[in-house]
């Protein structure tokens, strides 16, 4: 059966629908609230907690394809992108999950059928692994499914044992083997051949049975699940009689539009298969909001960039390109994520000024890298060489290890990391993502919200936590954590802060400082006052004037929001908020300063539906209806399958699942009181409403109030009045340099007078008084131009410091160096300087020693005349 990539994609997806589990959408590359992960890298990522048990979910079955990236950290597979078959940065993995419903004999199954049945692989041309001690597997395999004996291979390594981490869920795996025939090199898994691309795995089944505790020891999970997962662009080479990933429809599209606007006709070059992955790496990280740095999950996306732009260049590109591909990504892959259709604008912005800056330095840096290779002795390109096209021309070392293996060549890897020094460390923060998986506490409860409508409520305490333990009982000033099974208070997410309060019961109370989730509970974090115990009745009470002000300040982000794009344009997303009390912070896409005139617009726009007082509504809503009707999602937040859509008039619809006023009059007042760039195309505002605005405002008008008043005119004119003391004050200062430029002149002719002789040239040695150091210079040139031919040696000392200016005739360099001269002096006074052999300043900071250094000055010259 020949498939289309985008027709399998779907085909997979419909067949396990079909059988019950859920379709998923790809969830972003940026994994939501997981620092463990730089990028989303396997199928599983999004459901990690629901494995976990921290997370429920309406479904136990689920089917995804996940887009993914394996391009830094621990998982990184840039340096063979565009050398094998089917290394990328970018991937789409078809994966089937089952959260405590089937097990090993229904993923076996289902996996069989589906390559067997629904798309019609021979059975022939498949071969299977199972973990060596994993016998129920064999069996299945061999008895159940009927693979033949000689076709199940027993693996005892950690190939077919797979771990979330060093901790946490895991279980043996089953893996599933394409056979391409004997006329491709390579043995089948667990021969000395099995690196050959003849045997290719193409699904992966995870049986997760275990939680892998830090002392290594297995715990059974409660409930064993499974996690597959299967690489679509495999599996499409397979279905497209192609041996090569890159040969699929997809790529070769792409590979196709590369070479058209770079100008290339040799289409099986392999600097085109690098450009087509790398564009969608590019691509769909910008669309997750990574934008390009030099740290983090930026530096890898710039090292993405710079690997692609570079293989353009070597196909003979000659101007910016890479952006340009975006456009053919878009009409590959856009009806399958149409984020890369809103987005294609923003993209292509962030690829051309990336390119931009990286094409200024990028042939110079060739240029050096080639003048090495022309006249290097032995194989290896010297570290100091790898640090210069780093640190000076931002060659990533990757790119610069590209450039050595086409040459045959290696890089000195540890002599680049000696040079590198605290570059080095900020380059690897990438890869600094690790955690234990048990080493935070894991609550089964789920607390029930009602902070939607009440404020005040009755509940049960479920669950107390102490220095990290579960615990009876909490006593009096001790602090911790209230689990309760239903709660008024909002717990910090989405950019909102969690409530404060207190909860009150029988024999004390708990002052909750903060609220942050536990998986599907809600922990209330404070201190107790008396003492509190587990199973008690509660009282809960929020901090309703701190709900009132965060309330203002959330509703306005989502104004702000839409007045952003109404005034900037469509390409304007949310990339971050901070919604407090005292004040909120919104980061968002945009690629240039937001002009005085747009902020004021922008400014103007929010008020105006602040005042036009809509009532806000809310509405639960399935998320593929709720993004369908024009709702924002909101960047980085994690979605269930069902979502809150807040709705402010025609004018703001945002998925939302925080707390909001009951009509947009209620936030009283908005003001913008600061807006800078934060990242490469990415804007932060700082605003503030109600109260907080009212004050800034009412102080902005008694600062002006007060200059109006040491200014001796009114707010009005207020303006012109300082315009004009700007005036007066620059022509002031100008008559007195002009006024102190003749007293030094006159007082320079004065000196000569005091010139002497040594060895028969003119010497003007004079200590000054009076005189600004800024005017030593034109007082230098003027007594040159008097003397004719000699030597002048100038200082003047203030209260902590000297000004020393050395001046030499022309036609006296040849003796004496102005620059040598100032040293010597300067050396004396704490200080040292530098110039022209004709004129030489310095400065120091020993005005005590001023006097003694120029008296120095005789014999020293005596020694040069």
């Amino acid at each position: 059966m020949t498939l289309s990539t985008a027709d399998l994609r779907q085909k997979f997806k419909d067949y396990f629908q079909s059988h019950g589990h859920q379709p998923v959408a790809s969830s972003s590359l940026v994994p939501a609230d997981d620092p463990t992960l730089l990028f989303t890298n396997a199928g599983m990522n999004q459901f990690k907690d629901t494995f976990l048990g921290a997370e429920k979910r309406s479904y136990t079955r689920a089917v995804s394809s996940q887009r993914c990236v394996r391009a830094g950290g621990k998982h990184n597979d840039l340096e063979n992108v565009g050398y094998t078959a089917r290394h990328h940065t970018f991937f789409e993995m078809l994966g089937n999950f089952s959260f405590g419903d089937y097990f090993k004999k229904e993923a076996i199954e289902f996996a069989w059928n589906f390559l067997t049945k629904e798309i019609g692989l021979p059975k022939e041309k498949l071969l299977v692994t199972v973990y060596s001690e994993d016998e129920e597997a064999f069996d299945i395999w061999e008895n159940h499914i009927g693979v033949p004996k000689e076709k199940i291979i027993r693996i005892s390594t950690s190939d077919n044992f797979w771990s979330m981490g060093d901790t946490g869920p895991c279980g043996p795996c089953s893996e599933i083997f394409y056979d391409h025939g004997a006329h491709i090199w390579g043995g089948p898994p667990g021969t000395p051949e099995e690196d050959g691309d003849r045997f290719i795995e193409i699904w992966n089944l995870v049986f997760m049975q275990y939680n892998k505790q830090a002392d290594g020891t297995m715990e059974p999970l409660p409930k064993p699940s499974i996690d597959t997962g299967m690489g679509l662009e495999r599996i499409s080479a397979i279905l497209q009689n192609v041996h090569s990933n890159y040969e699929i429809d997809l790529f070769q599209n792409l590979i196709q539009a590369a070479a058209t606007i770079v100008g290339s006709e040799d289409l099986e070059n392999k600097s085109l298969r690098v450009i087509a992955d790398h564009i969608r790496s590019c691509s769909f990280l910008i669309c997750d909001g990574v934008m390009p740095s030099n740290e983090g999950r930026g530096y890898v996306l710039r090292r993405i960039i710079r690997r692609a732009v570079r293989h353009g260049y070597q196909l003979g590109a000659s101007d910016i390109f890479f952006y340009k591909l975006a456009s053919a990504l878009s009409k590959e892959m856009g009806e399958a994520y149409p984020e890369l259709v809103d987005q294609l604008p923003v993209v292509e912005k962030v690829l051309r000024v990336e390119e931009e800056q990286f094409s200024k330095t990028l042939a110079r840096g060739m240029a050096m890298l080639n003048d090495t290779l022309e006249t290097l002795e032995g194989d290896t390109i010297p570290g100091d060489v790898v640090f210069k096209l780093y640190d000076t021309y931002g060659f990533p070392t990757d790119l610069t290890n590209d450039v050595a293996r086409e040459h045959d060549l290696k890089i000195d890897v540890d002599g680049f990391e000696s040079a590198m020094q605290a570059q080095r460390a900020r380059a690897q923060q990438a890869s600094n993502f690790g955690a234990d998986y048990n080493n935070t506490l894991t609550v089964d409860h789920a607390t029930s919200f009602t902070g939607y409508s009440d404020v005040e409520g009755e509940a049960n305490i479920v669950e107390l936590i102490a220095d990290n333990a579960f615990c009876e009982r909490l006593e009096d000033g001790q602090e911790g954590v209230v689990v309760l099974d239903q709660t008024p208070f909002y717990a910090e997410s989405g950019g909102q802060s969690g409530d404060k309060g207190v909860l009150r019961v029988a024999n004390g109370e708990f002052i909750v400082t903060d609220t942050q989730k536990m998986g599907n509970a809600f922990a209330h974090k404070g201190k107790v006052k008396g003492t509190i115990t587990k199973g008690e009745r509660v009282t809960s009470a929020i901090d309703n004037t701190n709900r009132d002000a965060v309330k203002k300040n959330h509703s306005a982000t989502h104004l702000l929001h839409a007045a952003l794009r109404e005034t900037l344009g469509d390409h304007v997303t949310q990339k971050g908020s901070l919604v407090e009390a005292q004040r909120m912070r919104f980061d968002f896409s945009h690629f240039e300063a937001v002009t005085p005139a747009q902020l004021i617009q922008v400014e103007r726009r929010v008020n105006e539906e602040i005042r036009a007082n809509h009532a806000l509504k809310t509405q639960l809503m399935d998320l593929d209806e709720a993004k369908a009707s024009g709702a924002m999602a909101l960047f980085g937040e994690k979605y269930d399958e069902k979502v809150r859509v807040v709705t402010m008039g025609p004018f703001s619809v945002e998925l939302c699942g925080g707390t909001h006023v009951n009509r947009t009059g209620d936030i009283g007042l908005f003001k913008i009181t600061s807006e800078a760039g934060i990242a490469s195309g990415v804007r932060r505002i700082e605003a503030i409403t109600g109260e907080q605005a009212l004050h800034y405002v009412q102080d902005q008008q008694a600062t002006l109030a007060e200059l109006s008043s040491l200014l001796k005119t009114d707010t009005q004119n207020l303006v012109e009045r300082v315009v004009a003391v700007q005036t007066h004050t620059k022509e002031l200062e100008k008559s007195l340099t002009s006024a102190t430029q003749k007293l030094a002149s006159q007082q320079g002719a004065d000196m000569l007078s005091n010139a002497i002789e040594i060895n028969g040239v003119k010497v003007l040695i004079a200590k000054l008084e009076g005189v600004e150091a800024k005017s030593l210079r034109s007082m230098m040139d003027d007594i040159k131009n008097r003397i004719g031919e000699g030597i002048v040696v100038l200082g003047v000392a203030s209260e902590d410091k000297v000004n020393l200016i050395t001046g030499v005739t022309k036609n006296l360099t040849g003796k004496v160096k102005a620059g040598e001269l100032v040293n010597f002096i300067a050396a004396q006074v704490g200080g040292k300087g530098g110039g022209r052999p004709d004129m030489a300043q310095a400065g120091g900071d020993k005005p005590e020693c001023l006097g003694t250094a120029l008296d120095s000055v005789n014999a020293w010259l005596e020694d040069k005349l």
